[in-house]
C-alpha cells in the first residue's frame, strides 16, 4: 500500500512538472527513473507472494510450447532457457505456484553422457520461465540440453561455449538478424539459419512488434494477425512473445545455436527514447509500460540474472570475447538516449541535433565502450547494435536530410567514438546493424563528405526477417541514395539475415536473402558477399548473384516505412478516442 501511495504521489508531481514546463531534463529523468523502478517493483511484487511448490506437476497440455533456447555464452558458462506455457496465448495457462523444472546438459544429443544436471524453480513472478546459468564448462565445446517437468520432456537444444579470452582462434562463423514483424510474413529465414554451420547468433532488436491486429500493415497487406490489441500490460507482452515463439522456424533457430540478444524500440514501442514515449501519450503511463515490457523481454530471452530488470531499467549492454579473434560489444541504443531531435523523422540538421551534449548511449555506457575499445587487443572490435551508424544522406549535397532516429541524429555522439578510434589508430572496427528492414554495406570513414578520408572499419546492415513483407532487389530511391553516399557500397531490399565468416586477416559478410516471405517455403540464396581486410581499400564485393523469383525493383522508397508506422499510430489514437467516447 505504501508503494502504491508513493507511486501515485510521484506521478502527480511528474505530471504537474511536465505540464508547467518547469522541470529540467536531469530532474525529469531522475523522477521518471524512480517511477519506473517503483513500477517495476510493483509489477514483480504483484506476482510474488507465499507460493507453494508443486513437486509433482501435471499439465492440461504440453508445457514446453515455446521451445528451448541458450544464450550469453562464455568460455566456461552458458544460459539455458525455457518457459512453461501449456496455454501460451492466454497468459501461459499455469497455476499461481512454483513448479520445479529439471535440466540436463550432455556432450551428445542422445544424452548418454550427461555431465551436468539440476533443478530450477519456475515461478509465476517470471511467467514460469527459467534461466539456468550452467558453469564449469570447457571452452569452444558443443553441448546438448533439455528440460523436464512432471512427466513432460522438452525438445533438445544444442549450444556451444566460446573460446577462452586471448586464446588463438583461426575462424568464427555466425549470423545476425533483426526485425521480425509476425503479421508481415513467415519466419522462413530462421528455417535456413538453423541449417547453417554457425558458432552463434546475434539478434539486434525488434524481436516482437507492439501493434494491435492489422495496425502496422505491410505493402500489399498482412498475411498473419497479431493476437489482440496494442500491447501495454505485462500480460499483453507475455502473450505477444508467446505468439512469436509459436513460429516453428524461430524455435528451431533458438534450439540450434546460442543467441546473444539486444533490443531496439518495438520491444516496448516505436521510436521511444529513454522514458519519452513516441507521441501523444502520457509519460506517467509509459514508464509503467516500459517496466512491463522490460520484464517480459527478460522472461523470454536466454539472459543471465545480471540482466534481471531492477530500479526501472535493465542491464543489457555487455561484452563477449571470442578468443583473441574478436571482441563483441553489445549496445543498448534505446534505454539511455536523448529524445530524437527535430521531432524525429528524416530532417536537416539543426542546433538541436548538432548539440555536442546529446547522447545516444548515455554517459555510463559510452564510457564503458571507449574503455573496452581502448584496452582491446583482439583482431576485430565489433559493435553489435541496432541503428545505422555510418552517414546516410537522403537529401542532396546542397540540402541534406538524415534520420533523426539513427546515429545521424546524434552526430556528436558518433564523432566521439570515431575520434577515439582514429586517435588509437584502429582500422578493425566492425559495426553490425538492424532496424531499417534492408541490407546495406558501408565503409566507416573519418569524414563521410571526403571520399579520400581514411577508412577505419565497415558497417554491415542486415535486412529484416519479415518486416516490410516480400521486398525487392532495389527500390525506387536506391540509385539516388547510393549516388549521394559514396561510403555506401551495397543495398538490397529482400528479407533474410547476414552470415559472417571471420579470420584474423579478413571479415566476410554473406547477405542471405529470400525472394518472398508472404508465403512459407521460400529458398534462400546469397545475394552478395563482401570482404574487409584492414588495408584502406574498404569493403570489396567478391560475389554477386540474382535472386530467383524475386522482384527486381519496386516503387517503394525509404519514407514508406515511416509512413506505415505513422498510419499505425493514427489507428491507435483513433481507437483510444473511440474508447473515451464510449
Amino acid at each position: 500500500m505504501t508503494n502504491d501511495r508513493t507511486l501515485e504521489e510521484m506521478m502527480k508531481k511528474l505530471n504537474e512538472g511536465t505540464l508547467s514546463k518547469n522541470m529540467d531534463r536531469r530532474r525529469f529523468l531522475e523522477t521518471t527513473g524512480k517511477i519506473a523502478g517503483l513500477s517495476l517493483g510493483l509489477t514483480i511484487a504483484q506476482s510474488l507472494g507465499g507460493f507453494s511448490v508443486d513437486a509433482a506437476p501435471k499439465f492440461s497440455q504440453y508445457p514446453f510450447t515455446l521451445g528451448v533456447a541458450s544464450g550469453d555464452p562464455l568460455s566456461d558458462s552458458v544460459v539455458l532457457w525455457t518457459r512453461l506455457a501449456p496455454d501460451p496465448l492466454n497468459g501461459g495457462g499455469m497455476p499461481s505456484h512454483v513448479v520445479p523444472v529439471q535440466w540436463e546438459l550432455a556432450t551428445d544429443e542422445n544424452f548418454r553422457n550427461v555431465i551436468k544436471r539440476g533443478t530450477e524453480q519456475a515461478s509465476p513472478a517470471l511467467a514460469h520461465s527459467v534461466h539456468v546459468e550452467v558453469t564449469g564448462l570447457k571452452p569452444k565445446t558443443v553441448y546438448y540440453y533439455r528440460f523436464k517437468s512432471g512427466n513432460e520432456l522438452s525438445p533438445v537444444g544444442r549450444t556451444k561455449t566460446l573460446p577462452a579470452k586471448g586464446d588463438p582462434v583461426s575462424s568464427l562463423t555466425f549470423a545476425f538478424a533483426s526485425c521480425q514483424q509476425f503479421e508481415h510474413g513467415y519466419f522462413t529465414a530462421y528455417k535456413h539459419m538453423a541449417n547453417e554451420d554457425l558458432d552463434l547468433v546475434f539478434h539486434l532488436g525488434d524481436y516482437i512488434y507492439e501493434y494491435g491486429a492489422n495496425e502496422y500493415v505491410a505493402s500489399g497487406g498482412n498475411v498473419r494477425t497479431h493476437n489482440g490489441e496494442e500491447i501495454i500490460s505485462i500480460e499483453d507482452y507475455r502473450n505477444r512473445y508467446a505468439q512469436y515463439r509459436s513460429d516453428a522456424d524461430l524455435r528451431a533457430a533458438h534450439a540450434a545455436f546460442p543467441w546473444i540478444v539486444t533490443w531496439d524500440d518495438h520491444e516496448v514501442e516505436n521510436n521511444y527514447a529513454n522514458v519519452t514515449p513516441e507521441k501523444g501519450q502520457s509519460v506517467e503511463e509509459f514508464v509503467k509500460r516500459r517496466a512491463a515490457a522490460y520484464q517480459a523481454y527478460y522472461e523470454h530471452m536466454p539472459l543471465r540474472k545480471s540482466s534481471l530488470p531492477h530500479e526501472g531499467g535493465m542491464q543489457l549492454y555487455r561484452d563477449f570475447n571470442y578468443g583473441n579473434l574478436a571482441s563483441f560489444y553489445v549496445l543498448d541504443t534505446r534505454q539511455y538516449r536523448d529524445d530524437q531531435a527535430n521531432g524525429d523523422g528524416s530532417k536537416p540538421h539543426s542546433p538541436e541535433s548538432l548539440d555536442p551534449k546529446r547522447t545516444l548511449l548515455g554517459t555510463e555506457q559510452e564510457k564503458w565502450l571507449l574503455n573496452h575499445l581502448g584496452g582491446s587487443s583482439a583482431q576485430w572490435n565489433v559493435l553489435a547494435q541496432q541503428i545505422f551508424f555510418a552517414q546516410r544522406n537522403f537529401g542532396t549535397s546542397d540540402a541534406p536530410t538524415f534520420s533523426m532516429d539513427s546515429w545521424d541524429g546524434y552526430p556528436a555522439a558518433r564523432e566521439r567514438i570515431t575520434n577515439f578510434v582514429t586517435e588509437k589508430d584502429m582500422n578493425n572496427l566492425i559495426v553490425l546493424t538492424g532496424d531499417v528492414h534492408a541490407s546495406w554495406a558501408s565503409n566507416l570513414m573519418t569524414d563521410y563528405n571526403n571520399p579520400d578520408a581514411p577508412i577505419f572499419g565497415a558497417e554491415f546492415v542486415g535486412t529484416s526477417i519479415s518486416s516490410g513483407a516480400d521486398g525487392s532487389d532495389w527500390r525506387a530511391d536506391t540509385e539516388k541514395t547510393l549516388a549521394q553516399n559514396q561510403n555506401i557500397k551495397f543495398f538490397n531490399n529482400f528479407r533474410g539475415y547476414v552470415r559472417c565468416r571471420v579470420t584474423p586477416q579478413q571479415w566476410r559478410a554473406d547477405y542471405r536473402v529470400l525472394p518472398y516471405v508472404k508465403q512459407p517455403g521460400a529458398d534462400i540464396s546469397t545475394r552478395a558477399s563482401f570482404i574487409y581486410e584492414k588495408n584502406q581499400k574498404g569493403i570489396q564485393e567478391i560475389a554477386t548473384s540474382t535472386v530467383p523469383m524475386g522482384i527486381q525493383i519496386s516503387n517503394e522508397v525509404e519514407e514508406d516505412r515511416h509512413r506505415a508506422h505513422q498510419r499505425a499510430h493514427e489507428k491507435q489514437m483513433k481507437k483510444k478516442r473511440e474508447k473515451v467516447k464510449n
